[in-house]
């Protein structure tokens, strides 16, 4: 289904950049984070076109009514959506945002797609069947992680979500380039192999993670929690705990 996936949170970019330019109708959630027109017309619009895909798997989106989702739990495959991950970097029309869809079979991500709509770049990944990037227009690349040299260490990290564990790593290695992003194009840069280490030690929620990690994965990479557990899904909370993607396993990033 990865090629019909693609298509959805391709078209759900457009969805949400007809409302780029103009006025995004901004309002708080109850948590004071920001929703948009956009998040509301990429989450209708990829809501119908997986149901018209496959009817029979369930939906778990970050703007899914809490009646939708109340017997999660007894769920053993479902799609996990977040219709617009970086809705801060929509606002400043940063262009880093993007449309994550994810497949969850028991407690792993098995199918993963990161769109993001301003820069038509759209990254995959299926358990099993590889990583790719593709610019719109042109063919899928395949992607993998690279091999972390200590001496030219590229660590990402967080536009606006650095806490201290990641100040902390920075200073583990004073001479790692640094570069900041916004959503999940952070993991993204790992799985390509353009950075290392991404550590993100303020929690993030099971939507925001679920597409990338398996891109990750499937690119040759790991998502694991600071006591090297790999990041799971539909847990009791759907909060994360602090989180660590890297490419090279072999590497000790924590110095």
């Amino acid at each position: 289904m990865i090629e019909q996936v693609k298509t959805i949170a391709r078209e759900a970019g457009k969805a949400a950049l007809k409302f780029y330019e103009g006025d995004a109708g901004v309002e708080l959630k109850a948590d004071q984070s920001p929703l948009t027109l956009a998040d509301l017309a990429s989450h209708k619009f990829i809501c119908a076109s997986l149901r018209e895909l496959d009817s029979s798997i369930p939906i778990l989106s970050e703007e899914s009514e809490p009646a939708e989702v109340a017997d999660r739990r007894n769920w053993s495959r479902f799609w996990l959506i977040d219709p617009l991950d970086g809705t801060k970097e929509f606002i400043k029309k940063s262009g880093e945002f993007t449309v994550n869809i994810a497949l969850i079979d028991g407690p792993s991500s098995v199918l993963g797609v990161v769109h993001a709509p301003v820069l038509e770049l759209t990254y995959s990944g299926e358990r099993g069947m590889g990583a790719f990037k593709q610019i719109e227009g042109a063919e899928a690349e395949a992607i993998k992680v690279a091999t972390a040299d200590p001496a030219r260490l590229s660590i990402v990290a967080s536009r606006d979500h650095a806490g201290p564990q990641v100040k902390e790593l920075l200073e583990r290695f004073p001479g790692a380039e640094t570069r900041s992003m916004g959503s999940s194009l952070k993991f993204c840069l790992v799985a390509e192999g353009k950075a290392d280490i991404y550590l993100r030690d303020v929690p993030t929620m099971e939507w925001d993670t679920g597409a990338a990690q398996c891109v990750v994965e499937a690119a040759g990479g790991a998502v694991e929690n600071l006591s090297g557990e790999r990041l799971t899904y539909n847990k009791e909370d759907l909060r994360n705990p602090s989180l660590v993607t890297f490419g090279d396993a072999s590497f000790d990033w924590r110095g």
